[in-house]
């Protein structure tokens, strides 16, 4: 299955992330385009980040509309929009900042995560 949009990870290393109760914050510029996608998708409840296996070093994020919110799934909602993690991915994101950017080659959601242990070159996959 495709998913809805391209992820890149970072590690934020010697970067302090506002402590926050939610599993996860998102920028005001992801906010704005999780809002656009959503607004293509009105069946959508919201946006689900998970993980899987995938890449040189392991983990990867994804991303698709999500129609409904499982048991176990953390919701997060800020701004008016709602985000659903998979029970999978929870643990992984803890403290993670999700922003969106858009540079002279890619538009892409990028995760600002402090937990990652190392990531590939390319930024698409990670370990903890």
């Amino acid at each position: 299955m495709a998913g809805l949009a391209t992820a890149t990870v970072r590690a934020a290393k010697g970067r302090r992330l506002i402590p926050t109760r939610a599993a996860l914050v998102l920028t005001q510029s992801a906010v704005s385009k999780v809002k656009e996608l959503l607004s293509k998708n009105p069946e959508a409840i919201g946006l689900k980040v998970g993980v899987r296996q995938r890449g040189c070093n392991g983990l990867s994020y994804t991303l698709d509309y999500a129609s409904e919110k499982s048991k176990f799934d953390e919701e997060v909602t800020q701004d008016g929009v709602k985000v659903i993690i998979d029970k999978k991915a929870q643990l992984t994101l803890l403290g993670t900042e999700m922003d969106y950017v858009t540079n002279k080659l890619s538009s892409e959601f990028v995760f600002n995560n402090p937990n990652i242990k190392g990531t590939c070159g390319c930024g698409e996959s990670f370990s903890i």
